[in-house]
C-alpha cells in the first residue's frame, strides 16, 4: 500500500519509517517489513491527523494550564470528532485491507519505542476491531489516550516535553493466533546479553504483556541450550470474538507447554535476527498462527539495560563501578571521565611502573559506560592476594560491593588461579617504597602532631604547585595548566592517606586484642565525633557562620524569606551574609555535590546549596540539635565508649594496651577525609582554568556555551583552541547525559556479557524490613525524607534522610537528619562517619531504599542491626 492522501501512510511506504510522520512503533514497524521479517501489514494514521484533532479540541489552551492536564487533554480528544478529510482517508485505507477485516487499532507515539526509551503500554491499544465507524472511534481513542495520567507522568519523569509529542495509530491485520507472547534478547533481570528470555501463553499476546496470565517462562543460553522451562497455569486466554471484541476464556485441566522445543528454537533464531539488524537487544512480541506462521508484531530496545564497558581484553571480564563506590550515582561529565583518565594514568606509572603510552586514554583497566567509570578487576579477583584484598578494602568502603564480589568469585571464570602471587606482591612492594608507606604510618603512631603537621604542610605545597596562572595567560596556556595539575594530582594522595591508614590499622589492632569487648555498637560508639576530620570541621564553620548571621535581623530575614537560588543570583546581599559566605567559600568553595566530577560546578561558582544549608541551619530552634552540641556530645560518648570497652576487656595489660591503641586510632582516623578534600581541591583548580577556556570558546562561536567544555576531553578542547567546532558533539553528549541522569539503578559489578551480578546475589532475608549494612548504632522512628539531590533540599529537623549516597556536598543536611538510609556505602564511607559522628542511626547498603521509601511515610531505623522497617499508619 502507498500513501493515500498526507494523514493516511501504508506501513510499506518509504514514508512510514520516518518518526516524525508515524510515531516509534510505526516506523519501527515498517523498518521490520522493509527488512523482509514477517509483520501483520496494514496502515498507519499519521501524526498529522492528530494534529488537526488537537486543534480541534482547542488542545493549546488545555496545555497551558497543568492543573489536571491528563484528564482535560483527553476529554478535549473525546469530545471531537475525527476530521473529515481522515476519516475519509482512514475509511478508504481501510475498505483497501478488504471488508470489515479485523484489526489491531495501536498508539504509536514518536515519543516511544525508541533506543533511549520505550514507552512502553504508556497509550492505549484495540484488538480485534471489526468495521469502519469502529476503526474510527478506536483511531479517536487511542489519540485520547497519549493523555493517560500514566503517559503524562512517564514523560515528565523521562523529561519529555508534552508540547512536543504528537501521536500517529497504526492499523494492522489481526492475525489469527494460536500461540504469542513477548521475548527479550537478553536476559532483562540479570542484563546478560547471551541469554533469550520468552514468555508464552495460548490466545492473544495480550494476556502476557498486561499480566492478565501466569505464562510459561523459558530462558535459553547462548549456546541454544534451554536452562529453564517454567510451565504457568495460563489460567485465562484471550481470544478474538466474531465481528469484533475479545474475551476472556477460562482454561482448565492440567498445564502444558505453550510451545515445543523446535518452535522455542525457531523464536531464539527470529529474535537473534531482529537483534543483529537493530545492533541492540530488543524487547519482542511475537505471534504464533495456526498454520504455523510465526508473525513478529512488535520490536523495540530494551531501554533499561545499562552499557557494558568495552574491554579489548579477551574472556569474560568483571567491571566495577569507581564512580559508584565512591557514592556517585549520577553520570561523570566527558571532562570529568577525562580527568580521572589523566590521573589514573599517572597513578598507573608511579604506584605499579606500568606506563600508559597516552594519559588521555589511560590505563586499559579503566573504562567508561553510561558516563560511569568502571576498573577491570578481573586480574585482581583471580589474584591469590589480590582476591582477599580487594573485597576486605570494599567491606569498609562500599560493603554491598564486597558481598557481590565474593559470590562472583565462586564461579570459575573468576576463581583464584594458580599464579603466583609474588609479581603482585613486588608491585605492592616498590608502590610501598616509593612513597616510603611504612615510614609514613610509623611516623603518624609515634608522633600524630608531627604527622598531621606534615600532611597541613603538604596542602600548603599543593596550594602553590595549583595556584593559577597570570591574568594574562592565553587559552592555551590555561589548558596546559590544567592538565599539569591533572598530571600531578595522584602522588599527593599516597603521602596524605597513611596518616589515616595508620588509625584504621590501630583500630583493626584494637578489635583483635579487645576480642568481644568491642563489639559492633561499640565499634560505631567509639568513632564519634572524630577529631581532625575535615568534613566535620567545614560543617561545624558553616555552622558557626549560620549563627553569625542569625545575629543580623537584615541576614537572617534574607535567607528565610528569599529561595537559595535567587540569593545565589543576586547583585548584592546584606553585608554580614555576603561576609560570612565570602568567608565560608575561601576556604570550602571548591567543594560540591558529585565533586570528583570536574565538570560539576563548585560552590564557588554557585552558592545555591550553601545558602539552603544556612536556611536549613537557621530553622534549628532546639539547641541539643545545634551541631557543636551534637558533636561535643559525640566526642564524650566516644570517651565513655573507650573507658567501657577497656573495662571489659580481661588483663591489666591488655586493657592498656587497648586504651592506648583506641587513643591513636582517634588521633588518626579522623584524617580520612584529608586525602579527598586535597584531590577535590586540585580538580577544582584545573576546572577553574578550564571555564575561562571555556569562555573564550563560546565568544568565538566554537562552543555554544561556555560550560559545553565539560563535554568535551582534553585533546578536543586542544583541537578547538586550533578551530575545530564540535558543538553537535556537544549536543549529543548533552542529550546523552540527560538520559543518563534520569537512570535510577546503577550496578555495582557489570560482567562483559552484560551480566550484572548483584541480581543473582540474594539478601538474607528478614521479616518485614529492608536490610542493609549496619553503619551508626542507634534507633529513630520518624517521617522519611527521600532526597535525590541535596541542592535545595528542605529536611524538616529530625526526619529519616534516605539518599542513593552521599559526599561531603550532603553532610550539611546530616544535622537536621534524626537518621540516615542509604543505597550506597559500607561502614566506613563517607556517610556512616558523619553519621557516626552526629551520633545519628544510620543503615547503609540497602538496595532500592529511595524506590521502596517514600517521603512521609513513618519509618524505623535500627543502625545497630542494619534494619529498616516501614511503620502501619
Amino acid at each position: 500500500m502507498t500513501t493515500t492522501q498526507a494523514t493516511v501512510i501504508g506501513l510499506d511506504a518509504p514514508d512510514a519509517r520516518r518518526l516524525g510522520l508515524v510515531g516509534g512503533k510505526a516506523a519501527n514497524l515498517a523498518e521490520l517489513i522493509s527488512a523482509g521479517f514477517t509483520v501483520p501489514g496494514g496502515f498507519c494514521v499519521a501524526t498529522a491527523a492528530y494534529a488537526q484533532a488537537a486543534t480541534a479540541a482547542g488542545l493549546d489552551a488545555v496545555l497551558a494550564d497543568p492543573d489536571d492536564l491528563a484528564a482535560r487533554a483527553r476529554a478535549a480528544l473525546l469530545a471531537v470528532e475525527v476530521p473529515a478529510g481522515v476519516a475519509a482517508a482512514v475509511t478508504a485505507a481501510y475498505a483497501g485491507l478488504g471488508t470489515d477485516v479485523p484489526v489491531a487499532v495501536r498508539s504509536s507515539a514518536t515519543a516511544e519505542d525508541l533506543p533511549t526509551a520505550s514507552f512502553a503500554g504508556q497509550q492505549d491499544t484495540y484488538l480485534n476491531v471489526v468495521g469502519t465507524d469502529a476503526v474510527l472511534d478506536a483511531v479517536r481513542r487511542c489519540w485520547a489516550s497519549l493523555w493517560t495520567d500514566r503517559a503524562v507522568s512517564y514523560r515528565e519523569t523521562a523529561g519529555i516535553d508534552h508540547q512536543g509529542v504528537q501521536l500517529a495509530v497504526v492499523v494492522q491485520r489481526m492475525v489469527d493466533v494460536d500461540v504469542a507472547g513477548v521475548l527479550f534478547t537478553a536476559d532483562p533481570v540479570s542484563g546478560r546479553r547471551t541469554r533469550t528470555v520468552i514468555d508464552a501463553s495460548p490466545g492473544l499476546g495480550e494476556a502476557v504483556v498486561s499480566g492478565a496470565v501466569n505464562p510459561d517462562h523459558i530462558v535459553v543460553d547462548g549456546a541454544g541450550d534451554i536452562v529453564e522451562h517454567r510451565v504457568g497455569d495460563k489460567a485465562v486466554a484471550i481470544r478474538a470474538l466474531p465481528g469484533g471484541g475479545t474475551e476472556h476464556v477460562a482454561r482448565t485441566g492440567a498445564a502444558e507447554p505453550a510451545l515445543t522445543d523446535a518452535q522455542i528454537v525457531r523464536l531464539v533464531a527470529l529474535g537473534r535476527k531482529v537483534e543483529a539488524h537493530y545492533g541492540a537487544p530488543q524487547d519482542i512480541e511475537w505471534a504464533l498462527a495456526a498454520d504455523g506462521t510465526l508473525w513478529l508484531t512488535q520490536s523495540r530496545a530494551i531501554t533499561t539495560l545499562h552499557p557494558i564497558p568495552a574491554s579489548t581484553r579477551p574472556g569474560m571480564r568483571a567491571f566495577l563501578c569507581v564512580s559508584l563506590a565512591q557514592g556517585l550515582t549520577r553520570p561523570m561529565t566527558p571532562m570529568g571521565i577525562a580527568a580521572f583518565r589523566v590521573i589514573a594514568s599517572t597513578g598507573s606509572r608511579l604506584a605499579f611502573g606500568v606506563p600508559v603510552p597516552d594519559p588521555h586514554v589511560g590505563p586499559p583497566a579503566l573504562a567508561e559506560a553510561g558516563g560511569r567509570l568502571f576498573i577491570d578487576a578481573t586480574a585482581a579477583l583471580r589474584n591469590p592476594v589480590g582476591s582477599r584484598i580487594v573485597p576486605q578494602i570494599f567491606d569498609v568502603m562500599e560493603s554491598r560491593s564486597a558481598v557481590v564480589m565474593r559470590e562472583l568469585m565462586r564461579d570459575p571464570a573468576f576463581a583464584v588461579q594458580g599464579r603466583s602471587p609474588l609479581p603482585f606482591l613486588r608491585r605492592l612492594v616498590r608502590m610501598l617504597v616509593r612513597f616510603r608507606i611504612p615510614a609514613l604510618i610509623a611516623l603518624a603512631l609515634a608522633r600524630p602532631a608531627t604527622a598531621r603537621d606534615r600532611v597541613d604542610r603538604i596542602g600548603e605545597r599543593m596550594r602553590a604547585h595549583t595556584a593559577p596562572p597570570p591574568g594574562n595567560a592565553t587559552a592555551r596556556e590555561r589548558l596546559d595548566h590544567a592538565e599539569r595539575v591533572l598530571s600531578t594530582t595522584f602522588p599527593v594522595l599516597p603521602r596524605v592517606v597513611p596518616v589515616a591508614g595508620a588509625g584504621f590499622l590501630m583500630l583493626g589492632l584494637a578489635q583483635k586484642l579487645a576480642g568481644k569487648a568491642l563489639d559492633a555498637g561499640s565499634m560505631h560508639e567509639v568513632l564519634r565525633s572524630l577529631p581532625h576530620n575535615s568534613t566535620t570541621e567545614m560543617d561545624l564553620e558553616l555552622w558557626a557562620a549560620a549563627t553569625r548571621i542569625g545575629a543580623d535581623a537584615e541576614s537572617a530575614a534574607a535567607l528565610r524569606d528569599t529561595p537559595a537560588a535567587e540569593l545565589a543570583a543576586a547583585p548584592e546581599l546584606p553585608a554580614v551574609l555576603a561576609r560570612e559566605l565570602a568567608a565560608f567559600l575561601r576556604e570550602h568553595g571548591h567543594r560540591a555535590v558529585a565533586e570528583i566530577d570536574l565538570g560539576m560546578p563548585r560552590w564557588a561558582d554557585d552558592p545555591t546549596q550553601v545558602l539552603g544549608v544556612l536556611a536549613n541551619y537557621l530553622r534549628l530552634d532546639d539547641p541539643e540539635r545545634h551541631p557543636d552540641v551534637q558533636f561535643a556530645r559525640g566526642a564524650q560518648a566516644a570517651q565513655r565508649a573507650v573507658a567501657d570497652v577497656v573495662a571489659r576487656v580481661p588483663g591489666r595489660l591488655r586493657a592498656a594496651a587497648v586504651r592506648a591503641v583506641l587513643g591513636r586510632m582517634r588521633e588518626l582516623a579522623g584524617m580520612r577525609e584529608t586525602h579527598k578534600d586535597y584531590l577535590v581541591y586540585m580538580i577544582a583548580q584545573a576546572r577553574a582554568q578550564l571555564a575561562i577556556v571555556g569562555a573564550e570558546l563560546a565568544a568565538g562561536g566554537l562552543l555554544a556555551r561556555p560550560d559545553d567544555v565539560f563535554f568535551l576531553e582534553l585533546p578536543e578542547v586542544r583541537d578547538a583552541l586550533d578551530g575545530a567546532d564540535h558543538r553537535v558533539a556537544v549536543a549529543e553528549r548533552r542529550a546523552d547525559y540527560a538520559r543518563e541522569l534520569r537512570r535510577r539503578h546503577i550496578p555495582r559489578v557489570l560482567l562483559s556479557d552484560g551480566t550484572e551480578p548483584e541480581t543473582l546475589v540474594t539478601p538474607e532475608a528478614v521479616e518485614g524490613a529492608m536490610v542493609g549494612t549496619p553503619a551508626s548504632a542507634g534507633t529513630a522512628t520518624a517521617p522519611a525524607r527521600v532526597v535525590l539531590d541535596p541542592v535545595g533540599a528542605h529536611l524538616e529537623p529530625g526526619e529519616i534522610l534516605v539518599c542513593p549516597s552521599t559526599d561531603p556536598g550532603w553532610t550539611p543536611l546530616f544535622l537536621t537528619a534524626g537518621g540516615l538510609v542509604m543505597e550506597m556505602g559500607g561502614p566506613n564511607s563517607h556517610g556512616a562517619v558523619v553519621a557516626r559522628e552526629y551520633g545519628i542511626p544510620a543503615v547503609v547498603g540497602v538496595p532500592d531504599a529511595t524506590l521502596l521509601i517514600s517521603t512521609g511515610e513513618q519509618v524505623t531505623v535500627d543502625g545497630a542491626a542494619g534494619l529498616v522497617r516501614k511503620e502501619l499508619a
